[in-house]
């Protein structure tokens, strides 16, 4: 059933419109973007504790598992080329993403979606085929590419789609739909394992096709988002009708002035890198740069990229380790993410950003020091503590899933003017990619160095973290898209570096 809404304007109009059956449907087929991104997740961390796949491609590490018992227990996996499987896609995601900012631009928020889902399906094929390492790098390569364009161009069109008032909960279905790839290829991971032979690991690799076949096709018949088509063409007359049809009334004036109006001052911006690090956008490029970095220092790349082998770490074999990360890190995050996409515009973005942050801290702070106390570098722990870790992890994963999870790809995409919101996602997406990348190399060996003391060093982020948020980041609910500019000006510290605003900056 259509839910009315009317969002005042700065001008005391009104935004008037309904969640039209167009924008939902819309909307879900763009947020399976967020498919492909959980997949990935998912198959890497299952697929690199499979012995098959280890003995063929990484035959050192294979040996340390299986025959050294004088290597540490969190030291087994700790293997540069290993990580180097896992990492290249990100480091290729980042490259694409800050080139998809000129495509997202200049051609439009579908066009990038295309070369996302274009570039994924290459990418599985090549890995599901690999016979040597160089073709399961490359393969890789090309899944980073479609990332890069698909994590670029899907929240923003998400937040452009969306009316105001239920921006959050579209936004989010990216997040759920990303939960939902991590626990759709943990589940698969489980199966692949169990198949007699050495070639479960290219099913897992090759199913890739499936999500980006999905958005893909479903691209094809996506609409293009008003702001978008204003950006491009100017065109008023086809984004009033493109408006018209997304609310679902005739009477789209006020939105459309705004957008107009934010599309006025896009066109005088030539080179939106170079305008984006102004003194007047420095609280959203803060956010766009910060945000992603905190959402990677949880520390929930322990739980997601390798939660199989953080389990197997815990003595538990490879079958029940695939299982138990499927629970984990899909059925939670799931059913959280879906949580936090009914609450986001009741509560609010800064209270499920701190209570989230709370909850993620004090189950790191147990879990070191459960692993600390009990878990030697050679010995095991008991069943009770065992299953203690595991409902602790699964504490986690819940406070991330319902708050940094969704909300580090929520805030970034809604706070930036449309004059640099392409570029402002792209560096968003580029400092995630970076990071994870980072994580992603150095995870092992940090697990190998640190031991227990991982989870208090990821602990001492997320107080920065959640502090940080409570006292910079003010809050977005209800705010139009094209209006957020006033948030900055009201905030306690950010409005001295935006209330000296020009005239520009005031229309």
């Amino acid at each position: 059933m259509a839910v009315g809404l009317a969002i005042t304007s700065e001008s005391g109009q009104y935004y008037n419109g309904k969640v039209t059956p167009f924008v939902v449907l819309s909307c879900i087929v763009a947020a399976t973007g967020g498919l492909i991104f959980g997949y990935d997740i998912g198959i890497s961390g299952g697929v690199t504790s499979m012995e098959p796949f280890l003995k063929k491609f990484f035959p050192g590490v294979y040996l340390k598992m299986r025959e050294d018992t004088k290597v540490s227990n969190y030291c087994k996996f700790d293997s540069q080329l290993l990580t180097t499987f896992t990492s290249s896609l990100y480091i290729a995601g980042l490259i694409a993403s800050l080139f998809a900012s000129s495509v997202t631009r200049a051609f439009g928020r579908k066009a990038s979606i295309l070369v996302g889902g274009t570039a994924f399906l290459a990418g599985s094929a090549l890995g599901g085929a690999a016979f040597n390492i160089y073709m399961l790098i490359f393969g890789r390569v090309l899944l980073g590419v479609g990332i890069g364009f698909a994590n670029q161009s899907v929240p923003l069109y998400l937040s452009e789609m969306a009316p105001p008032k239920h921006r959050g909960a579209f936004n989010i279905g990216f997040q759920v739909c990303i939960a939902i790839g991590v626990l759709s290829a943990n589940l698969l991971n489980y199966g692949t394992q169990k198949i007699k032979g050495d070639w479960g690991w290219r099913i897992s690799l090759a199913m890739a096709a499936a999500p980006a076949s999905i958005l893909t096709l479903g691209a094809l018949f996506m609409p293009e988002t008003p702001n978008s088509i204003i950006q491009r063409s100017n065109d008023h007359q086809e984004a009033k009708t493109m408006l018209q049809r997304v609310r679902g009334t005739a009477d789209v004036e006020a939105e459309l002035n705004d957008l107009i109006r934010a599309s006025s001052i896009s066109k005088t911006i030539n080179h939106p890198f170079n305008k984006i690090i102004q003194r007047k956008y420095r609280p959203q490029l803060v956010m766009a740069i910060l945000i992603p970095f905190f959402q990677q220092v949880t520390g929930i790349n322990i739980i997601g990229l390798y939660a199989p082998v953080l389990l197997r770490t815990l003595k538990l074999g490879e079958s029940a380790s695939l299982l138990l990360s499927a629970v984990v890190t899909g059925g939670i995050g799931t059913v959280l993410t879906i949580i936090s996409m009914i609450l986001v515009d009741k509560l609010g973005r800064k209270i499920l950003f701190l209570v989230g942050g709370i909850q993620i801290l004090v189950s790191q702070v147990i879990i070191g020091s459960i692993m600390a106390a009990e878990l030697g570098d050679h010995g095991g722990l008991s069943q009770g503590y065992a299953y203690l870790i595991l409902v602790l992890v699964c504490v986690y994963s819940a406070g991330f899933s319902y708050s940094w999870g969704p909300l580090a790809w929520l805030v970034p995409s809604e706070i930036f003017p449309l004059e640099i919101r392409s570029a402002g996602q792209s560096i968003t997406v580029a400092v995630t990619l970076v990071f994870i990348f980072f994580s992603a190399q150095t995870l092992l060996a940090m697990l190998c160095h640190f031991k227990a003391g991982i989870f208090f060093f990821f602990g001492g982020w997320v107080t920065v973290m959640t502090t940080f948020m409570h006292l910079f980041l003010p809050e977005t609910k209800n705010v139009p898209i094209e209006q957020m500019d006033k948030i900055w000006r009201q905030h306690w510290f950010w409005k001295k570096y935006v209330g000296d605003v020009d005239e520009e900056g005031k229309m």
